[in-house]
């Protein structure tokens, strides 16, 4: 399927500060991604140069196949189909819930222009509350007159800034599946920014990495998650630690816990020194195992409880274990490795800049 939206070779710079660096990605129609890091990478930089309110330094940025921005040329925003939700929503005080949606509809006949913000209403469930002003809804109704506000000209790609940010944690959990499933029923490609990894999980299909301006990875969640292809995005995501190991050939791993096995990413001499990542849910409770690590410190989490453990030879761990098994700090549980995804790095390989120790 050809791409509906493609950055090549994209940069740009404020008064000669480099922001984003030889940016390139592809979004494929009805897709939607999200480009995840943290502040100061760069991520809604990129927003603003798809928009059109930046214009770009080298590169260019293709929208159905034409030319919004290249060197000297930036098509103004207002021409590019392309609709924005931003992080304090916009919307105007003055204008009901159905007034804001209606606001950009300026083609249409007066029918025409009722019955799609009928049918956005609808599909945001804000029809009880069309006649009410954005200062007697919630934060989460507001996000979803915003969201439906910029789907109403039916644009061909929705740029969402931030777009829950505002809300509490329940909220914004609940509120980002919804978006998801009004996005897919109104098949809208869509492209988010966000430094919160759990929104990014909950909404796209895949996820760009940033760091200092450039994408370290592109990806499913799953595949960031378990295949991370430097040291930065295993630390970025999810939990995790890393314990030193020793390759013995042939895909295997010793470290303190024993010896694993599976499918390296790369070829790594034997007797290469490597650091070896491990997922809470990579250590599993077991009374029966012979292998013993000390609880040092707990968290609850309601369904499960993460476990801070000491191994016997002084390194940490992470374990999610069920939470009716309940520990004491100090108390010494059994555990064992199960782990289906085998990652390696060299030892001291630089995180966020700085050697890992």
């Amino acid at each position: 399927m050809p791409a509906l939206l493609e950055l090549t070779g994209v940069s740009h710079a404020y008064d000669q500060r480099q922001v984003l660096n030889n940016l390139s990605f592809c979004v494929e129609k009805g897709a939607i991604v999200c480009l995840l890091g943290a502040s100061g990478c760069g991520k809604t930089t990129v927003l603003r140069c798809i928009a059109g309110f930046e214009p770009v330094a080298a590169g260019e940025i293709l929208l159905s196949g034409h030319v919004m921005s290249r060197t000297g040329l930036t098509i103004p925003p207002e021409t590019r189909r392309i609709g924005m939700v931003f992080q304090d929503y916009a919307l105007f005080p003055h204008l009901t819930v159905a007034r804001n949606i209606a606001f950009g509809l300026h083609d249409l006949t007066e029918g025409e222009r009722a019955a799609r913000v009928a049918e956005l209403l609808a599909t945001v469930g804000l029809d009880p509350v069309r006649n009410r002003y954005p200062h007697e809804l919630s934060g989460g109704q507001q996000q979803r007159v915003a969201l439906a506000r910029a789907l109403a000209p039916h644009p061909d790609l929705l740029l969402l800034d931030e777009p829950f940010s505002n809300l509490d944690v329940e909220m914004r959990e609940r509120l980002s599946l919804e978006v998801r499933d009004i996005l897919k029923q109104q098949n809208t490609t869509a492209v988010l920014v966000t430094h919160d990894q759990h929104e990014a999980f909950n909404i796209a299909d895949e996820i760009g990495i940033m760091s200092s301006g450039s994408i370290e990875q592109w990806g499913t969640p799953y595949t960031l998650y378990h295949e991370p292809v430097s040291r930065f995005v295993a630390d970025f995501i999810g939990q995790g630690v890393f314990l030193p190991g020793t390759v013995l050939g042939g895909n295997r791993v010793r470290v303190e816990l024993g010896i694993l096995e599976g499918q390296l990413a790369r070829d790594w001499p034997q007797g290469s020194v490597v650091d070896v990542l491990l997922r809470p849910d990579d250590i599993l409770h077991d009374d029966a195992s012979a292998l013993q690590a000390q609880v040092l410190h707990k968290a609850f989490r309601g369904a499960e409880f993460l476990y801070t453990l000491q191994l016997p030879g002084g390194a940490h761990v992470m374990s999610l274990v069920p939470s009716h098994h309940n520990h004491a700090i100090g108390e010494k549980i059994g555990i064992r490795l199960e782990i289906d995804h085998l990652v390696a790095f060299p030892r001291g390989a630089l995180v966020n800049g700085q050697t890992s120790s």
